[in-house]
């Protein structure tokens, strides 16, 4: 709580939450871009990344846009979460720390639309190509590219996947947990 932490101080609340912003506006500025994350994480060693997304909560806005369905929605409310918030990518190493995060987006916005939009599936679909580092993900992100790796989906027909098929989608939630590990610091 910034009214709070500026007592403790003896600032008022608009100085902490400007210090506050201008605090965050220099760590903003240190920021590295999205491939020379993916580079500095290939040159450390690490053999795979890990691709997530996470809607943090936000105050309802003003903001609105058209569904795919043509109907005016409010644009930071998600429908899957029911709740208005703000969608965030992140990349994480395989031991769970963060090495990039996205700009926030509209909530409406899916997983994948706001890793397209951001450039982040051509960034991974690079690194898996260029530099031997592919990226792991959840079912969010079907179809984004070869380079990066998410679970195999049950046949429509009713049938159970094949048993290596069902083996592939075991190893790679047992790799990917570490990516919602990635959230909890950044949250905590």
């Amino acid at each position: 709580d910034l009214t709070l932490l500026g007592a403790g101080f003896g600032i008022s609340r608009a100085t902490a939450y400007r210090y506050r912003d201008e605090g965050i506006a220099v760590l903003a500025a240190q920021a590295q871009d999205l491939h020379t994350a993916l580079k500095r994480a290939a040159d450390d060693g690490w053999s795979y990344v890990i691709l997530d997304g996470k809607l943090f909560d936000c105050d309802r806005l003003t903001e609105t846009t058209v569904s795919v369905k043509g109907k005016t929605i409010d644009a930071w409310f998600s429908g899957k979460h029911r709740d208005f918030g703000a969608n965030i990518q992140a990349i994480m190493r395989p031991d769970g720390l963060p090495i990039w995060t996205s700009a926030a987006r509209p909530g409406h916005l899916h997983d994948t639309s706001c890793a397209r939009e951001l450039g982040v599936t051509a960034a991974l679909n690079w690194a898996a190509a260029e530099l031997d580092l592919p990226a792991l993900a959840d079912s969010g992100y079907e179809s984004t590219g070869q380079g990066i790796k998410t679970p195999i989906k049950q046949p429509t027909d009713g049938k159970p996947l094949a048993v290596d098929n069902r083996t592939y989608n075991r190893l790679l939630r047992g790799l990917r947990w570490q990516g919602e590990r990635g959230f909890a610091i950044l949250i905590g």
